[in-house]
């Protein structure tokens, strides 16, 4: 079990420090190679977690995601109101965001890189975000059934949510921002649009 413990802590600091070196190289120009020096092992080494820098940047990926999924599947069972619960869940999304910017440079330089090759952006960023859409909509159909919100069309609604998930990604990875709080704002609108008065 220590064997298992180990390797994954090993990959999360290869992952910590791949994204690094994605940052300074761009993905592109980053390579196994500057990965494992980073890292301090060598590319032998590295294999042993990875296969190649496409899946380290994948991973990094993944990890940020699986971990805002768990945070957000806790925070739907909470007790809170509908409105609260909706409004922290958007939030926190907002904050790991934040959080995670030089992740997200990284991925904006990936995906001008892949629209350049004749590759479909849109469809790599709907394969990892489907269950986060998908957990914005069960949220907004458990709070309509309770009667908490009214959504005529929750297709809609995640849209909104969503798009404005996607406006802090874009204020913190192409503008610059250190913050999104004129986008929380602008969630705590949008949930109170929604929520009926009770």
């Amino acid at each position: 079990m220590a064997i298992v413990v180990e390797h994954e802590k090993r990959r999360f600091e290869i992952l910590e420090k791949a994204l690094d070196v994605f940052i300074e190289e761009g993905y592109e120009d980053a390579t196994f190679q500057k990965i494992a020096d980073r890292c301090g092992i060598t590319r032998t080494t590295l294999y042993l977690y990875f296969k190649n820098k496409r899946e380290i940047f994948v991973w990094s990926i993944k990890q940020l995601t699986e971990g805002i999924e768990k945070h957000l599947r806790l925070m739907m069972e909470s007790d809170m109101a509908y409105s609260d619960r909706m409004e922290s869940v958007m939030h926190s999304i907002i904050d790991r965001c934040v959080e995670n910017r030089r992740l997200f440079n990284v991925v904006l330089t990936y995906l001008l890189q892949a629209q350049k090759t004749g590759k479909d952006p849109d469809s790599r960023v709907k394969r990892r975000t489907i269950r986060l859409r998908h957990l914005i909509s069960q949220m907004l159909i458990a709070g309509k059934n309770a009667g908490a919100f009214r959504v005529p069309n929750v297709k809609n609604a995640n849209e909104l949510f969503y798009g404005l998930i996607e406006s802090a990604i874009f204020r913190i990875a192409i503008l610059d921002h250190a913050d999104a709080d004129d986008v929380k704002s602008a969630i705590s609108l949008a949930v109170r649009g929604i929520s009926i008065s009770t």
